[in-house]
């Protein structure tokens, strides 16, 4: 395989695997790094990638692996998810500071959840990928990769109506 051909491969998901990595890493050095690894190891793979039914899930796979395995290695247990998509450029200024509000108020839930919930919640609900994809990459069956995406939304919610209902945490 040529190295045009491998850029033509990874280019399209190769975005995910850093979102994905600084989910995971908080840092974004961490997750340059952790992503320049990933692509590394995949070129070295490169003449037999061609076989593989999907590069994306290897390398989704490779990605939190090794993040998983950094994070291990510091002895790090405080992950930070941070979801900077959401934007309402027509909203007033006091409901922009509500949705910030509201949005960090989630950030902080998610940070909570177990990390398989939090991987979950993250592949699902801001990535869009598919319970099969998730289930492969997680190495879960889809049921329940379904499961714990549901009860991860029910803390959310739960906590989320006790935060909007009593003002606090």
């Amino acid at each position: 395989m040529q190295q045009n051909e491998f850029i033509k491969i990874v280019s399209p998901f190769k975005d995910r695997l850093f979102r994905l990595a600084k989910r995971l890493l908080v840092s974004t050095e961490e997750a340059e790094d952790a992503t320049q690894e990933v692509l590394v190891k995949l070129w070295t793979k490169h003449d037999s990638l061609h076989e593989l039914k999907s590069v994306e899930a290897m390398a989704m796979t490779m990605t939190k692996n090794y993040c998983l395995d950094q994070l291990k290695s510091k002895r790090a247990g405080n992950m930070s998810i941070v979801h900077n998509n959401y934007t309402d450029n027509q909203a007033s200024l006091q409901q922009k500071l509500e949705d910030e509000d509201s949005l960090s108020w989630v950030e902080k839930i998610i940070n909570d959840l177990p990390e398989q919930q939090k991987l979950i919640v993250q592949m699902r609900d801001i990535e869009q990928y598919e319970f099969e994809y998730i289930a492969k990459i997680l190495e879960m069956n889809e049921t329940a990769v379904r499961v714990a995406l549901s009860r991860a939304r029910k803390t959310i919610r739960e906590i989320m109506t006790k935060t909007h209902n009593y003002g606090i945490g």
